[in-house]
């Protein structure tokens, strides 16, 4: 709760320096994504390759353990484009992509707002990342505070796949005690399965 805090204050600093910045700065503001998305998925290789356990899970891994994730991904852009129905301002494409974030809401809004920017414009890209930025780090909040009720009411791998990139992480401790310790690697190798699509997928609803 006190991270998903820290994000949202961070944001609204944001945007408060963004209106008070002038016009010379903008140029150097517009750069600022490029570089931020660099660091990030930098970020990335090093939190999977620093996984001392990373090469043992691969090589224990099992095909029902890579279904977890392919399904989280499927009802993910399935009611993603779904949503596009509802809201007339973003088409199915550009829903999918802020659905493609799962819960990684640092790495999606910056992705997004970078790919978007040549072929939509600064204003549309901005505020589609923000969006993305917005919806998954409510998809993290639901996740951490209903992981109970999803284990109760649809089985011990929901809270899992509500957790999105985060089950391997954030939401570790919630899904270990109400879902039980053997879903554990399961969690994490769906964490890693996620991580590595957010950017592939992203890249392939905003090109």
């Amino acid at each position: 709760m006190r991270n998903n805090l820290i994000v949202v204050g961070c944001f609204v600093a944001g945007i408060l320096c963004g209106m008070c910045i002038g016009e010379s700065s903008l140029a150097l503001v517009q750069r600022l994504p490029s570089f931020l998305l660099y660091a990030l998925i930098v970020q990335v290789g090093l939190n999977l390759g620093a996984n001392g356990e990373l090469g043992a899970m691969f090589r224990h891994i099992r095909l029902s353990a890579l279904l977890l994730p392919l399904f989280t991904i499927a009802g993910t852009l399935a009611f993603s484009a779904g949503a596009s129905l509802l809201l007339s301002s973003l088409n199915a494409y550009d829903c999918m992509a802020v659905g493609s974030g799962f819960a990684y809401y640092s790495l999606s809004s910056v992705l997004i707002t970078q790919l978007k920017e040549a072929s939509a414009g600064v204003e549309i890209a901005s505020r589609l990342g923000a969006i993305a930025l917005l919806a998954n780090i409510i998809r993290e909040m639901l996740a951490l505070f209903g992981a109970p009720l999803y284990a109760a009411l649809f089985g011990k791998f929901a809270p899992v796949s509500v957790a999105g990139i985060n089950s391997m992480d954030v939401c570790l401790p919630a899904i270990s005690r109400y879902s039980g310790k053997s879903v554990v690697p399961t969690a994490i190798i769906h964490g890693i399965v996620l991580e590595v699509s957010v950017p592939l997928l992203i890249s392939f609803f905003c090109g």
